[in-house]
């Protein structure tokens, strides 16, 4: 197994998965599975095309091997092997000459970024077409023009991948990532190895932990699709993309707004700049999660959100836009909050009249010592005070102001002594 335990470990990820030429469906996306199958073991489901699943039915399989726009001078104007993004997503197959004029209806360019090349799919209406700079466009003569698309659509499969780090509980934390998107390092291969890397750090949890790598949209619809029954076990979920950026975090709450979940990383982003935007249906997958049907508790976590850089979906999302030290802080904040969901509980006070001596049973003590003695014995009080079995420790954190780590803390200690237990009600 790769392992991915730093920034660097995990854009050398990105930079081996970039290449590959990713759809919904197709060889790229089940060659991108098996690479992260080197690194974390996958469990891999084909779905056949014509199945329904939800309102939706898998479509045919796309499959590209080579493309290009050529002038009367043999020069390729757009090729597939100098970047994937060249062609349309779904392009079907064309083998003709044309005139620029006939050819310009299926060309696609970013006049507001002269020099970029864009990002365009058509997965569910049947055309073709290229995309280029504008400023190749604005180059290129009257024609003729020789394009060509070797590409097929066929019968097929969709394909997705699970990750499941078994914990204590049944009950489950959703981790989701698309990876259909091509050339793009940032959206979301970034996404895909903080993934990979946190999946790695998990190590005997309290919770079960399923990370699911699929296609955007119509993957997350199979998933649910094929796993109602499984869907109530789902507790707590983050949808992760755009993980790599320069920008600072920003965690879109679940459309409950109010979840364990969105409460989490509320705390755990307060003491740095951030930004918490509330639940919107439009986004990546956490809208399919958390539609009305399932209303999963599944926010979405990113740096600067989908289209709020400039380099969303053109060429310049490449390897060197991602940072591997933006990528280490994505999986350190998600790490946090795993660490808060997993020790937050609730506990019953068992000497809930008056205050039990803490001194006599070596508490102080036991904490004695550091600087922050004083916070320790507050956590105990504050503990002691709200473990009703109404008030997890996160709660207690938020209303104490205390750091959750030193609730945590002060929780573990007042059980050992047997002055709480876990609240099971």
């Amino acid at each position: 197994m790769t392992a991915l335990t730093t920034g660097a470990e995990m854009h050398d990820l990105v930079r081996r998965l970039y290449p590959l030429c990713r759809s919904i469906t197709g060889d790229g996306l089940r060659q991108t599975l098996e690479i992260i199958g080197e690194s974390i073991p996958l469990e891999i489901t084909q779905v056949p095309t014509g199945t329904k699943v939800l309102d939706w039915t898998i479509p045919r399989e796309w499959n590209i091997r080579d493309a290009y726009v050529k002038d009367a001078a043999g020069n390729k104007v757009a090729d597939f092997q100098d970047s994937n993004l060249h062609v349309v997503g779904y392009s079907g197959p064309v083998e003709a000459t044309m005139s620029l004029e006939e050819l310009r209806g299926h060309l696609h360019t970013l006049p507001e970024q002269p020099d970029l090349i864009p990002y365009r799919t058509s997965y569910y209406a049947e055309t073709w077409g290229f995309c280029l700079s504008q400023n190749t466009l604005d180059g290129m003569a009257d024609g003729p023009y020789e394009v060509r698309i070797d590409s097929t659509l066929a019968d097929g499969h969709l394909t997705y991948g699970e990750h499941v780090v078994r914990g204590s509980s049944s009950q489950e934390v959703l981790i989701s990532c698309h990876v259909c998107h091509p050339s793009l390092a940032n959206d979301n291969l970034a996404g895909v190895a903080v993934a990979v890397a946190l999946a790695q750090r998990l190590s005997d949890p309290w919770y079960t932990y399923r990370f699911i790598f699929a296609p955007g949209t119509i993957g997350a619809i199979t998933w649910l699709a094929l796993n109602r029954e499984r869907t109530d076990r789902i507790r707590h979920g983050v949808t992760l993309a755009c993980a790599g950026d320069g920008g600072t975090i920003t965690y879109k709450r679940s459309r409950r707004g109010d979840a364990e979940i969105d409460q989490v990383f509320a705390h755990v982003l307060k003491d740095r700049p951030h930004t918490v935007l509330d639940f919107s249906p439009y986004g990546y997958d956490e809208r399919q999660y958390c539609s009305p049907g399932f209303n999963l508790a599944v926010g979405s976590l990113t740096r600067t959100p989908y289209g709020g850089y400039p380099e969303y979906h053109t060429s310049a999302d490449n390897p060197d836009f991602v940072r591997p030290e933006a990528m280490e802080d994505t999986l350190e904040t998600l790490w946090t909050a795993v660490r808060v969901l997993e020790a937050n509980r609730r506990y019953q006070n068992l000497s809930p009249y008056g205050e039990p001596q803490l001194g006599a049973r070596g508490l102080y003590g036991s904490l004695g010592g550091r600087s922050d003695t004083k916070q320790a014995q507050m956590a105990m009080l504050w503990v002691l005070s709200l473990s009703d079995g109404l008030n997890s420790l996160l709660d207690i954190a938020e209303r104490s102001n205390l750091p959750f780590q030193a609730i945590a803390d002060a929780a573990h200690a007042l059980q050992n002594a047997g002055l709480v237990k876990e609240w099971m009600g």
